[in-house]
C-alpha cells in the first residue's frame, strides 16, 4: 500500500498545512494535523485520513461542549441536567415523562438518570409521583420552578449556540449541517418520534 502524505490534500482551511508549493499559504498544522502528522512517520503504511474528519469531529465536538457548559453552569445545571429539564420541557403540558422515556430522549443509562433526577428534585426542579395508570411506575414533571428555570436556560443556550456557529459563513453552516444530517441517518436510521 502507497504511504499516505502526513499533510492533508485539499484547499486551506483553518490549521490546514495550505499548497505545500506555496510557503505564503502554509498555515500551522491544527492538533488533529498533529496527530496525523505523527502517525503517517510512524505507520506511512496505514492510511491516516480518516483522523481528518473524524478527529476533528471529536475534538470539535469536545471544545464545543466546553462552551455550552459555561451557560449550563451559569444556572446551577450540569449538563445532563440541563437534557432532563429540556425533554421534561419539550414533552409539552404537564411536563411529564417516565424516567424510562427520559432515559431515551437523553441518551444516557437509567442508573445516570436516577441521579440526575435525585439532584433535580432536591433543587425543587422536579417532581416525583407514581403513574395513575400503573402504581409501580414513576412519573417526573417540571415543577414551576423547574420550567421557569429551564426556559431562561433554553434561551440563553441557543444564543450560545447561535454565538458559536456565527464563527462559520451562513453558507458553510447549511451545507454542515445537510452533510450531517445524511452522515448521521447513515448511523442512527431516523425513526418515528
Amino acid at each position: 500500500m502507497p504511504a499516505h502524505p502526513a499533510e492533508p490534500a485539499g484547499p486551506a482551511g483553518p490549521g490546514d498545512p495550505g499548497d505545500p508549493g506555496d510557503p505564503g499559504t502554509r498555515r500551522p498544522l491544527d492538533h488533529i494535523g498533529r496527530i496525523q502528522a505523527a502517525w503517517a512517520r510512524e505507520r506511512p503504511e496505514i492510511d491516516v485520513s480518516p483522523q481528518g474528519v473524524i478527529g476533528r469531529l471529536h475534538r470539535v465536538a469536545g471544545l464545543l461542549t466546553e462552551q455550552l457548559c459555561v451557560v449550563y453552569r451559569r444556572f446551577g445545571l450540569s449538563e445532563g441536567e440541563f437534557d432532563v429539564l429540556a425533554a421534561l420541557r419539550r414533552a409539552g403540558p404537564p411536563y411529564e415523562r417516565a424516567p424510562g422515556e427520559l432515559a431515551a430522549h437523553t441518551m444516557v443509562t437509567t442508573g445516570a438518570m436516577t441521579k440526575r433526577i435525585d439532584r433535580l428534585e432536591r433543587g425543587g426542579l422536579v417532581t416525583r409521583r407514581r403513574a395513575s395508570d400503573d402504581g409501580r411506575g414513576r412519573v417526573v414533571g417540571l415543577t414551576p420552578a423547574g420550567r421557569e428555570l429551564i426556559d431562561q436556560a433554553f434561551a440563553e443556550h441557543m444564543r450560545n449556540e447561535r454565538r458559536l456557529l456565527d464563527a462559520l459563513p451562513p453558507g458553510d453552516a447549511a451545507h454542515l449541517e445537510a452533510l450531517l444530517t445524511s452522515w448521521l441517518a447513515e448511523i442512527e436510521p431516523p425513526r418515528d418520534a
